[in-house]
């Protein structure tokens, strides 16, 4: 009951309460039917009884009338008798027959009236049951009919009421997509209206901030661009040479942290998405040396040239960062890349990890002791593997730590 949508729950809700009142309707009519039965054989029972008794007294046609008012019944009119015999023989039924030694009675139905005939030695009646029509049977179905025709009524008004939450539910759904023009929309100032306020005011703040990280971003890398330049000429023109190349160095590791941060706004952007085509590893491994600039023997390469569909770009720079990543921490500073049933596998000499592998997917996250590198490589790895459709996952075995880049099925983008 808990997972149910409010849709959903109102659905059962609803369908119940018709369910019962429907079954309710059903059992009245059933027993208002049984109880008609029942007060139809009383009452017929009744003027078997009193009239026979009364005419073995021989009345007169006062007597008779009396007897007619009393019992609700009117006679049949000579000329129209045989008439209704004739209907009571082509399509009369049976309601009720009784009576004894003196007499009969019998109560035929034709065409919804009911005609009692009486018969004792030398009277033959025909009377007409004149008892007034009780319209309990049609007013409990118009009653019924008017409760079901309510409760739908309420039913749709309760589902008109809740549908500007699916409008919000998927505005709310294109902007987790990635659409930062997104807006909320709301015409009352319900619950449902305020909410939708609400949440409109906090795209557009978090539109706002967006907007003022990008901007501060983007100066910060341009004013920083330009020092470090004119840092790195002048350091060219250096004599010592050791001053020279730490200098350089320092400003190599600017740059790097730039484009690091630069590619980390990239790729985090919601709206960013990869540029998927057919690639071969190889040629993705090839790349990742030519980033590395190193074709060294420390980088073995032991894999199924398989076909990948991914961004090449995107999937090079993985590779990169995590061949460098072991370069830069394996104790021989050597790397294997290995495909291992469909995964990729990144494998080089070291201790276990610390911590869990998440502590370093945080940017600016770095083991103890560490001195170079700012912490962003597996942050960045991370990232782009989950706009790529892949899970990063880690093991240590036989001294070795191995990085694993496992493939989970993508999810088809919503239009």
């Amino acid at each position: 009951m808990r997972n149910l949508s409010v849709t959903t729950f109102i659905h059962i809700l609803f369908s119940v309460a018709i369910v019962i009142l429907v079954a309710t309707f059903l059992l009245f009519l059933s027993w208002d039917k049984d109880r008609h039965k029942i007060d139809e054989f009383k009452r017929y029972q009744l003027i078997s009884l009193t009239f026979l008794s009364n005419l073995q007294l021989s009345p007169d046609k006062e007597d008779l009338k009396k007897l007619y008012k009393e019992l609700r019944v009117k006679p049949v009119p000579q000329k129209k008798i045989k008439i209704i015999q004739k209907k009571i023989e082509q399509k009369g039924e049976t309601v009720f027959s009784g009576g004894s030694s003196i007499g009969q009675v019998r109560v035929f139905n034709v065409d919804g009236m009911h005609y009692i005939y009486v018969q004792r030695m030398s009277y033959n009646l025909m009377l007409k049951d004149d008892r007034e029509k009780k319209y309990f049977f049609e007013i409990a179905v118009a009653l019924g009919i008017f409760l079901i025709g309510l409760l739908l009524i309420l039913y749709l008004a309760v589902l008109r009421k809740l549908y500007p939450l699916k409008k919000l539910h998927r505005q709310i759904q294109k902007f987790a997509q990635g659409d930062m023009h997104a807006s909320i929309t709301y015409e009352h100032d319900d619950e449902i209206g305020k909410i939708a306020k609400s949440f409109d005011d906090a795209i557009k703040h978090i539109n706002e901030l967006s907007q003022s990280k990008n901007l501060f971003m983007r100066n910060m890398m341009h004013e920083l661009k330009t020092p470090i330049t004119k840092g790195r000429i002048v350091a060219e023109m250096l004599e010592d040479e050791s001053t020279k190349k730490i200098l350089v160095r320092a400003f190599e590791r600017m740059n790097e942290l730039i484009s690091e941060l630069a590619e980390i706004e990239r790729v985090t952007t919601q709206s960013f998405e990869p540029d998927f085509e057919y690639v071969m590893l190889s040629d993705i491994l090839n790349d990742a040396q030519d980033l590395l600039m190193t074709h060294s023997n420390c980088l073995k390469i032991e894999i199924d040239d398989t076909a990948l569909t991914t961004d090449k770009k995107l999937m090079t720079l993985v590779l990169k960062n995590l061949i460098d990543n072991g370069m830069k921490y394996g104790k021989d500073r050597c790397v294997m890349v290995r495909t291992n049933k469909g995964r990729i596998e990144v494998v080089s000499q070291g201790e276990v990890l610390e911590h869990p592998l998440n502590y370093y997917t945080e940017p600016f996250s770095q083991a103890e002791k560490r001195s170079s590198g700012f912490g962003l490589g597996l942050y960045i790895v991370d990232s782009i593997l989950h706009k790529l459709g892949y899970k990063l996952d880690y093991k240590h075995k036989d001294g070795k730590n191995i990085f694993i880049l496992i493939p989970q099925r993508r999810k088809a983008k919503k239009d």
